[in-house]
C-alpha cells in the first residue's frame, strides 16, 4: 500500500517507523527539513520538504496515486485542510487528526464526510476512554472489549499471591480452565512469548489472555491483584487527557485535578464545577501527602511529560494507591515504567496506531489494538466467504507460528478457539500476531 503522512513529530514519525516496517511504501511530508532527516534515519521512506496544504508539494509525495494519506500535524486545521486537499487530488482514503471533540458530534461528522475526510481521529479522547475503561478494572494493566463485550483482552502482572505461579499451560488445560479463556501471550524480561503447553508462569509475568464475556472478571483474580472498587480519584495534569477524565468522571466519583500552572488551574476550576482542582506540583511529595494523596484510589498522571508522569506515579505507587496509571510518551520509557511498578501505561502514540492500522489491511479488520509493553497485536476480524479459514480447522490452518486465535464469535455464541474449532462465514475472530506475521494473517480471513 502507497501511504502519505502528513507531518514527521513524534506521532509521525511513529507511524512512518511502524508503517514502513510492515512492508508499506511510505512518503512523508513536512516543512521541517531536520525533523524530515531525523526520521529519514528510523525508517526506509522518502521524504518530501515543504507545506503540506500546497497543491505543488501534495502532487510531488504522490498524493494522486496513495491508497492512505494521514494527516498528523501538530495544528486540527492544517490536518483538515491537508486531509480534504488530498482526497480531491485522488487519494483513496484521507484521515486527520483533531483535537476539536465537537467534531467528533454525529451531525458535524457529516460536514467532514461531504469535504472528503474519510476518517476524523482525536488521540487524547481516545486515551481518557482507554483510562476510563481502566478504572473500572483495577487489577488489569489492560482490559479491552471486542465483538461488542462477548470477548475481551485481559492484560494483568502476576503477583507472589497469583495462582498460577509454577504452573503450565498443559496443566491449566487439563483443569479445564481453557474452555473459557486463552492464553495468547506472555512478557518477561522486555521479551514477548507466544507460550507452548510447557511454557511456566513466573512472578513478575505480564500475561495477555483472550476470555468469554462471563468470565473475564473472574480471570483477573488469577493475577493475585484484588479488584477494587474506584471512588476517589486524584489526575496529575490538567491536559486535554486529564481535562476529559475528569468531565466524564466528576459525576461518578470523587475528582482532584493538580496542576502546576495557576492560570490553567483557575480556568479548569470554571470549567469543571464538581472537580476539586488544586494548584500544585505534582513532585512535591508533602504537598501532594497535604491533599489526600495517600487516600486515594487511583492515581492519573497525564501532564505531557514522561519523565514527571513516571516519578509522580511511583510516588502515589509507594503511598499506597491501589491503581496507578501514567502517560507515557517517550517509548524508550515503556519498560522502565512497568518495570518499577506503574500499574498501566498510556501512551497516544500507540492509540493512534490502533486506530489507523486497520485502514491499512487489505481485509475486513473491525478493530486493530496495539499492545503497551508487548511487540504484537491484536486484532479482530469479520471472515468472508470461501476464505482459506473456512476451509479446515483451526490447527490444519498452517498459521504463521507467532499468530494464535483466541475466540471466535457467532451470532450470540461464543468460543474459545481450539485446534479442534471450525471457523465459518461471517464469524468474528480475534487474533493475536506478532509484527512479521500481521501483514500474512489477513489472507487467512479475507
Amino acid at each position: 500500500m502507497k501511504i502519505v503522512i502528513s507531518g514527521v513529530r513524534e506521532m509521525g514519525s511513529h507511524l512512518a517507523r511502524m508503517l514502513s516496517g510492515s512492508g508499506h511504501d511510505i512518503t512523508v511530508i513536512d516543512s521541517d527539513e531536520k525533523a524530515l532527516d531525523d526520521v529519514r534515519n528510523l525508517a526506509d521512506l522518502i521524504t518530501v520538504p515543504g507545506d503540506t496544504t500546497a497543491f505543488a508539494v501534495l502532487r510531488r509525495a504522490g498524493v494522486r496515486r496513495c491508497d492512505l494519506y494521514i494527516a498528523v500535524n501538530p495544528d486540527e486545521n492544517v490536518n483538515i485542510l491537508s486531509a480534504a486537499m488530498a482526497k480531491q487530488l485522488g487519494a483513496k482514503k484521507s484521515i486527520a487528526r483533531i483535537d476539536n471533540n465537537e467534531y467528533l458530534e454525529p451531525n458535524n461528522k457529516e460536514v467532514f464526510i461531504d469535504m472528503g475526510i474519510d476518517y476524523l481521529f482525536y488521540p487524547e479522547k481516545i486515551a481518557a476512554s482507554e483510562v476510563i475503561n481502566l478504572l473500572g478494572h483495577t487489577s488489569t494493566t489492560d482490559y479491552v472489549d471486542f465483538s461488542n463485550g462477548l470477548l475481551s483482552l485481559v492484560v494483568f502482572r502476576l503477583e507472589a499471591t497469583s495462582p498460577l505461579l509454577g504452573k503450565t499451560l498443559a496443566e491449566l488445560d487439563l483443569e479445564g480452565s481453557m474452555s473459557e479463556f486463552r492464553v495468547v501471550a506472555i512478557t518477561r524480561g522486555g521479551l514477548t512469548i507466544i507460550p507452548g503447553g510447557l511454557d511456566e508462569f513466573f512472578e513478575g509475568d505480564t500475561v495477555y489472555v483472550i476470555a468469554r464475556k462471563e468470565v473475564a472478571k473472574s480471570v483477573t483474580e488469577l493475577s493475585g491483584h484484588r479488584n477494587v472498587e474506584v471512588n476517589n480519584v486524584m489526575i496529575l495534569g490538567g491536559s486535554r487527557i486529564g481535562v476529559r477524565i475528569a468531565y466524564e468522571l466528576q459525576n461518578e466519583m470523587n475528582i482532584k485535578l493538580v496542576d502546576y500552572n495557576g492560570e490553567r488551574a483557575y480556568r479548569l476550576a470554571e470549567e469543571l464545577d464538581k472537580v476539586l482542582i488544586i494548584h500544585e506540583d505534582g513532585r512535591n511529595l508533602d504537598a501532594m501527602l497535604e491533599e489526600g494523596l495517600s487516600s486515594m484510589d487511583a492515581f492519573v498522571a497525564v501532564t505531557g511529560r514522561s519523565e514527571t508522569n513516571i516519578l509522580a506515579a511511583m510516588q502515589a505507587k509507594r503511598m499506597g494507591v491501589k491503581k496507578v496509571i501514567a502517560e507515557v510518551e517517550n517509548l524508550n520509557y515503556v519498560n522502565l515504567a512497568e518495570s518499577v511498578g506503574i500499574d498501566t501505561i498510556i501512551n497516544k502514540k500507540r492509540v493512534t496506531a490502533s486506530n489507523i492500522f486497520r485502514f491499512t489491511m487489505s481485509t475486513d479488520v473491525q478493530a486493530v489494538r496495539c499492545l503497551s509493553g508487548c511487540e504484537a497485536e491484536v486484532m479482530e476480524f469479520i471472515v468472508k466467504p470461501n476464505s482459506p479459514a473456512t476451509k479446515a480447522l483451526v490447527r490444519d490452518l498452517h498459521l504463521p507460528g507467532d499468530v494464535i486465535i483466541g475466540g471466535v464469535v457467532r451470532g450470540d455464541k461464543v468460543f474459545i478457539a481450539t485446534g479442534d474449532t471450525e471457523i465459518r462465514s461471517y464469524d468474528r475472530v480475534v487474533v493475536f500476531a506478532m509484527p512479521d506475521s500481521i501483514a500474512k494473517v489477513g489472507d487467512f480471513f479475507n
